[in-house]
């Protein structure tokens, strides 16, 4: 199974959020569904929760995720032969940017289920709840996804699963479309979902009382995970469900 991964931001929300909210069901994601509707399986997105002021600087992005499912890889449509999609439409009176309409985002294509669980076991609504920090991360320039990866898998997951009341990890590398391809220059280049009670559990297993960690003799950022928020680290915050199922609430098309 494929999935396709959009996190998406914005510095003025409360402006931004409604009229995304519109673009996005009544145009963008009816196209979508128009678009793949073969292959597609599952068209989701989650409402990025709120934040305590301490997990903003962890690159923090605040308005949506959207996760489309397909069933493989080799059945992921390109872009060759589709309709037309209805292009994101300027949010105010000013004159339009055409290279700074697009909601800023990151986007990346992984293997579900993740390949890589560090941390996976089963659990009920009942037992216990689920804060799930959702990360999206690449490596510095210069930083060879072979180097990076060894840091990741052989030192710094190791070090991660130390973290107190850590109730999840998992993680999946990167697949570029098409199969085989070589991920490009500057390519987002691994998905990790780490779970943790709630914010008091999170901030403690981050801030308050975190394990070592061994940083890279790469890094240029000091703190963990030693790669910089909005540069080469992204998160965000959801919860076990989606709040939006497009493939059920999206209109029809055309």
């Amino acid at each position: 199974m494929l999935k396709t991964i959009f996190m998406l931001g914005s510095k003025d929300l409360p402006n931004e959020m409604f009229k995304f909210e519109r673009w996005y069901l009544r145009y963008h994601a009816a196209e979508v569904v128009f678009n793949h509707k073969p292959w597609l399986t599952n068209f989701i997105a989650y409402r990025p929760l709120p934040v305590i002021p301490e997990a903003v600087p962890y690159g923090y992005y605040n308005m949506r995720v959207i996760e489309a499912w397909f069933r493989s890889l080799d059945e992921r449509p390109g872009g060759a032969g589709m309709f037309h999609f209805t292009w994101q439409p300027p949010w105010s009176d000013k004159p339009v940017e055409w290279d700074k309409m697009e909601v800023p985002r990151v986007s990346i294509n992984v293997e579900q289920p993740y390949p890589d669980a560090f941390l996976a076991g089963k659990r009920s609504a009942d037992e216990r709840t689920v804060l799930r920090w959702y990360c999206i991360h690449r490596y510095p320039k210069g930083v060879s996804l072979k180097e990076g990866e060894d840091w990741f898998l052989n030192v710094h997951a190791k070090e991660v699963l130390k973290q107190p009341g850590l109730a999840g990890f998992v993680s999946a590398p990167a697949l570029q479309i098409p199969k085989g391809n070589p991920l490009q220059p500057g390519a987002w280049v691994r998905l990790s979902e780490l779970w943790y009670d709630d914010f008091n559990g999170w901030k403690k297993a981050i801030i308050d009382s975190p394990p070592k960690y061994t940083k890279p003799s790469w890094a240029k950022y000091d703190k963990y995970p030693f790669l910089e928020p909005y540069v080469d680290f992204a998160s965000t915050f959801l919860t076990e469900r989606p709040d939006i199922d497009y493939l059920k609430e999206a209109p029809a098309f055309p």
